[in-house]
């Protein structure tokens, strides 16, 4: 288990691929799913 799993998210602001920006803040109180990757083409 991750150190982090049901920690709070840091607030973030990201560019969607709509061309809208969005930050965590925007969907309080609906359910978010966040997945995070490793940098890719790296193993593991």
């Amino acid at each position: 288990m991750s150190k982090l799993e049901g920690k709070k998210a840091p607030e973030f602001c990201l560019a969607g691929s709509d061309g809208q920006e969005h930050t965590l803040a925007s969907y309080r109180g609906k359910t978010v799913v966040l997945f995070f990757y490793p940098k890719d083409d790296t193993p593991g």
